[in-house]
């Protein structure tokens, strides 16, 4: 095979090469970009409701855990207390 052929195609199958992942890489992009512009319509709103959920719940688990303490407290207390004081 003569070198001109051989040269020319191997910058057939470079070029060829570099077009494709250009096409592919365009591809992937296009379809990213089209997958998160068709959100659910009302997302926001829903997570939003979700946020504000979280928050209350972290709230009533915060009051859980003081009620825990402040027991907690009042046994460690009581122990601490001779049994002769705890009678009268």
């Amino acid at each position: 095979m003569p070198e001109e052929i051989a040269m020319l195609l191997l910058a057939s199958i470079i070029g060829g090469t570099v077009v494709l992942s250009y096409a592919i890489r365009a591809w992937s992009v296009r379809a990213r970009s089209r997958a998160a512009a068709e959100l659910p319509k009302g997302l926001d709103q829903r997570l939003e409701r979700i946020e504000q959920a979280v928050d209350a719940i972290a709230i009533e688990v915060e009051r859980i855990s003081e009620g825990q303490r402040f027991t907690t407290k009042l046994l460690a207390d009581r122990a601490e207390t001779p049994p002769s004081r705890r009678l009268s």
